[in-house]
Formats: C-alpha cells, sequence, structure tokens
C-alpha cells in the first residue's frame, strides 16, 4: 500500500499487542521521568516533595503532553513503535491529525483526572467531617464507575482491537501506524537454531531440578582427593577428632556414621536430610547410623 505525503496517506490500522505495548511504554517513561525527578532532590529534607506531589507530578506529565501529543500525534511509546493518533471523528479514509479541541480535551482527562484523583486524595484523608465523608463517598463512586468503564472499554479492544483507552473511545482518536509495515525476512537457518536453542534451554531448566549438586560435589571431591593422598597431618587430626570432615573446624558436637571419621552434628545432619545417599566425602561410606562420639574432646588438646 503506497503512502501519500501530507494530510492524504493511508490508513494503517495496528495490531492489538503494538497497542499494548505503547501504554507499557508510556508507564515505564513515566516512572522513569518520576525517578530521575526525586532523585535531585536526595540532599533535601526528605519529605519535601510530598505536599506538592500532585502538581509536580501534572507539571510532569503536561511538559511531557506538549512535547509528544500536543506537537507530534503521538506518544513516547507510540513513537517508538512507529505508531501516532488519527482523528477518528473525521469522515474521510485518510489520515487525519489530532484537532486542537482533542489535544486539550486529552491533557485534561489524562493529566487533569490523575492529578484530581490524587488531590482529592490527599484533601479527604485528614478530613473527618460528615459532610467531607459523604462528598468523599461520591469522588470514590465515581472513580470506581469510570474503572468500571474502561473495563468493559478494554474489553471490547480486545474484541475488536480499536481504542485501547476510555479516553480514546470518548475523544474518538485511534491509533495508526505512521508507515505501512514492512514484511520481514527470516532466514531458515536462523529459525533452525533458535528453535534449537529454545529447546535445549527448556530441556536444561526442567533437568537442574533433578541433578544433586552436592552429592555430585562431594562425589568430585572424593574422587580429586582420595584417602590416601591425605596428609599425615590430616589423618592424625581426623583419627582423634580434632576436625570436621565436611567444615574443616574443631567439631560441634562430634558424631560419627559408622566409619572412623568425625562430623559436626549440624553438618552431617544437614547433609543426610537434603540427600539420604548422602557418602563420606574422606572414605566414601554411606550413613549406617548417626551416633555421637562415646569418648570426650577436651577444649585444651586443640593448643596441644
Amino acid at each position: 500500500m503506497a503512502s501519500i505525503t501530507g494530510n492524504e496517506k493511508s490508513v494503517n490500522p495496528v495490531l492489538r499487542i503494538s497497542q499494548l505495548d505503547a501504554l507499557e511504554l508510556n508507564k515505564a517513561l513515566e516512572q522513569l521521568v518520576w525517578s530521575q525527578f526525586t532523585s535531585c532532590f536526595h540532599g533535601f529534607k526528605p519529605g519535601v516533595l510530598t505536599h506538592f506531589e500532585p502538581e509536580v507530578k501534572a507539571f510532569l506529565w503536561f511538559i511531557l503532553w506538549r512535547f509528544t501529543i500536543y506537537s507530534k500525534n503521538a506518544t513516547v511509546g507510540q513513537a517508538i513503535l512507529n505508531i501516532q493518533y488519527k482523528n477518528n471523528l473525521s469522515q474521510t479514509d485518510k489520515y487525519q491529525p489530532l484537532s486542537k479541541h482533542q489535544k486539550l480535551w486529552y491533557l485534561i482527562f489524562t493529566v487533569g483526572g490523575r492529578w484530581l484523583e490524587e488531590r482529592c486524595y490527599d484533601l479527604f484523608s485528614s478530613r473527618h467531617l460528615q459532610s467531607f465523608c459523604r462528598f468523599k463517598h461520591y469522588i470514590n463512586f465515581g472513580v470506581g464507575l469510570l474503572k468500571l468503564c474502561g473495563l468493559v472499554n478494554f474489553l471490547i479492544f480486545l474484541q475488536k482491537g480499536t481504542f485501547a483507552t476510555l479516553t480514546e473511545r470518548i475523544l474518538g482518536i485511534r491509533s495508526v501506524f505512521c508507515k505501512p509495515q514492512s514484511v520481514r525476512q527470516v532466514g531458515f537457518e536462523y529459525m533452525n537454531r533458535e528453535l534449537l536453542w529454545h529447546g535445549f534451554a527448556e530441556f536444561l531448566i526442567y533437568l537442574l531440578p533433578f541433578i544433586n549438586v552436592q552429592k555430585l560435589k562431594l562425589k568430585i571431591s572424593s574422587w580429586c582427593l582420595p584417602i590416601t593422598h591425605v596428609s599425615s597431618s590430616e589423618n592424625t587430626l581426623a583419627a582423634h577428632s580434632k576436625e570436621c570432615s565436611l567444615c574443616g573446624e574443631w567439631p560441634t558436637m562430634p558424631h560419627n556414621i559408622g566409619c572412623s571419621h568425625v562430623f559436626c552434628y549440624y553438618c552431617i545432619k544437614s547433609n543426610y536430610l537434603s540427600d539420604m545417599y548422602f557418602t563420606c566425602p574422606k572414605c566414601g561410606s554411606e550413613v549406617h547410623n548417626l551416633q555421637p562420639l562415646k569418648y570426650k574432646i577436651e577444649m585444651t588438646e586443640l593448643h596441644a
């Protein structure tokens, strides 16, 4: 479809996913702008912006509106995705930019509506008079009704694919592509590589929870450091029960599992609970029975 310059450009409808992506990009941009703005006041007294936060946000959103909707007929998210707003109230099928009234009402509905909601919430949260409580109830009812209308509009949008927000439907503005979308050619070999890689990654994610890493680690350590290669000093420490075979420290509440090596109670208990097939990392013996040592170890022997 050929595009014509000026106001005679052809209209290209936008996919639903592209409109939703544009909305998400707009929200992310607002959060980024607000976080960057508040970082400028880290050196000031905490809470300096609390009393004027709705007004400051409204001013920032007004600046964004001025350089996006007002000047380019598109939000930042739409501009990134090659989308812009079209005046859907016009009778022609050709592209028509938004009128000034539509742009101003868009500002009132989006920026003014959010400012009014936040300011009313701060205003009535500290008032407990009966008249204020009743007025607050009316405002909450109106906000809830608008959100319900927004939900109905979203369900209609999912069916028909136009007017992603209630503001767009009320003002009669519609998202269209700025330029016709070209078909991207994807190589067959590239698609094969992508499919194989994603399949392999999903297989690894499924397989990893079944691998007992602790047991594999102990098995490899027993192969790399067999008991025959242990130094005589280390054998002496283990034989005199002055070293835990797992943590290498002075054994706390020393226990054994049926072999000549000694373990801290918490070391051997936690490993045995996590792996019922736990074996001694020194000699490879299985856990036959977990018993405390029958003789006492004096702490003075540590310095002997």
